[in-house]
């Protein structure tokens, strides 16, 4: 190790920045946030705000099955009643949109304590079934349910309004969904570091041992579900202000798999890992719609294939990065980082 990387405290070993280096490209970093939106096209703007609310989503499944090992094919459920809940709050109530957001994240952590609590009997496939299960009971709800959710047509969201300014535009809202994002991200990477934080860990790496040590295992699972759940809700909620609408197509069984791609992706259990792999995996549909696009005067039937070119390209990801890298793009940051750090004296 390089002279500088020994630290004197524990809070300073601790610390998210522990460097002048890594502050100042901190600093550089949310300053680049602050300028994008007043140089940046619409089209990025677009794309931004669907990387922040990836980002959200995938904080809470990382959080769940990263850092606690509780596998879960219901994400997308999740951020649907978020989604509803939104929906509903806003149109019948009209809740103010500070309010709206906190609030779905709550009725979606409810649902989510609801199905994790089989998690204290059942573990691994068997988990990943039930939480199959209440994505199949949430889908059979969204549509049938036309009274609260408006059936396949779904619910009209107004655009949100903030300190009296309407949020009616992809720019406009990049503001509240890059907020919620930084301050998901500032409270997902103080836990981890927290003793709930290391809590989780411990259920996740050896479970019995963590109850032998006095940790509550069902208490612990049900505040991972409760937690990944209240971040997928909100993720929901900003996804229908975004839209403006809420229909049942928007939360099939293939977003949950496609979350689970974005963790595996990015590297589980690592915070820097779900803003990793959601920045890839949702830049990566656009890069293929792009090279379909130039197909097209070559073969103009390019476009009926995105769908299934990007399926199959996420199935190869996934198996790609547990084949190779497991521990996923942080990882392969991380490496950079340290051939750097001893460059040009790397062996």
């Amino acid at each position: 190790m390089r002279i500088g990387d020994f630290k004197e405290t524990y809070a300073a070993d601790e610390a998210l920045w522990r460097t002048p280096t890594v502050r100042a490209w901190m600093g550089v970093f949310f300053a680049a946030l602050a300028v994008f939106p007043l140089v940046a096209g619409d089209y990025l703007i677009y794309l931004a705000d669907l990387v922040g609310i990836a980002v959200v989503s995938a904080l809470g499944l990382n959080l769940l099955t990263g850092f606690t090992g509780q596998i879960s094919l219901g994400h997308a459920a999740f951020m649907g009643v978020g989604a509803y809940t939104a929906a509903i709050l806003a149109t019948r109530w009209q809740v103010p949109f500070p309010l709206v957001l906190p609030a779905a994240g709550a009725v979606a952590a409810g649902f989510g304590v609801v199905v994790g609590a089989p998690s204290l009997r059942v573990k691994g496939l068997y988990l990943a079934m039930a939480t199959l299960a209440a994505q199949v009971i949430a889908e059979f709800a969204f549509v049938n349910f036309e009274g609260l959710t408006g059936g396949i047509r779904g619910i009209n969201v107004p655009a949100p309004v903030l300190f009296g300014v309407e949020l009616g535009t992809d720019r406009a809202m990049y503001v509240p969904i890059v907020l919620v994002a930084v301050l998901g991200t500032w409270f997902a990477a103080n836990l981890k570091r927290s003793a709930p934080g290391r809590m989780f860990v411990a259920v996740r790496d050896r479970d019995i041992s963590a109850e032998l040590m006095g940790i509550d295992l069902f208490r612990a699972k049900l505040q991972a579900f409760a937690l990944g759940s209240f971040y997928a809700g909100v993720a929901g909620a900003l996804w229908a202000y975004f839209m403006n609408v809420v229909t049942p197509e928007h939360w099939p069984l293939s977003l949950s798999i496609h979350y689970l791609a974005i963790i595996i992706v990015g590297g589980m259990g690592t915070v820097i890992g779900s803003i990793y792999g959601a920045v890839f995996m949702t830049l990566v549909p656009e890069a293929l719609r792009a090279a379909m696009g130039l197909l097209r005067p070559v073969y103009p039937d390019a476009m009926a294939l995105l769908s299934p070119v990007t399926e199959i390209l996420f199935g190869a990801l996934i198996v790609g990065f547990i084949l190779f890298e497991p521990h996923g793009l942080a990882e392969m940051w991380q490496r950079t980082k340290r051939f750097f750090r001893l460059w040009p004296f790397v062996h």
